[in-house]
């Protein structure tokens, strides 16, 4: 994968993220703050404030997730058909982890997908 494959697939990653937070805090009144810095970072801050960080290392082409559980480093395994960012030390998927992850913090389930396009 080069530079520029990695951006695009992290960027459909991102946004992908941003607005299944949007549509579970409308849908489940979560009460989260999701804010992009600097276009390769997502802050997920919850009702209990903490934070869930989301970071494109492009240098590494991974993606780095922070959350209360621990620090996740995420590379793609998939292909355009089928994504798939898995963790680098236990091969786990991604928006699964995420979904776990927000769902603890949140209180409450919540289901992170990618966007159909």
């Amino acid at each position: 994968m080069d530079d520029k494959q990695f951006y695009q697939l992290g960027s459909n990653l991102l946004q992908s993220i941003e607005v299944a937070l949007e549509a579970a805090d409308d849908a489940l009144d979560l009460d989260l703050d999701v804010e992009r810095q600097g276009g390769n970072v997502i802050n997920i801050r919850f009702r209990d404030r903490s934070v869930i960080v989301i970071n494109m290392q492009a240098p590494l082409h991974e993606i780095w997730v922070a959350a209360k559980s621990g620090g996740y480093h995420y590379r793609w395994a998939g292909t355009l058909a089928t994504p798939l960012w898995l963790d680098t030390k236990t091969e786990h998927e991604l928006l699964s982890d995420l979904s776990a992850f927000a769902s603890s913090q949140a209180g409450q389930p919540v289901k992170i997908e990618l966007i159909q396009s």
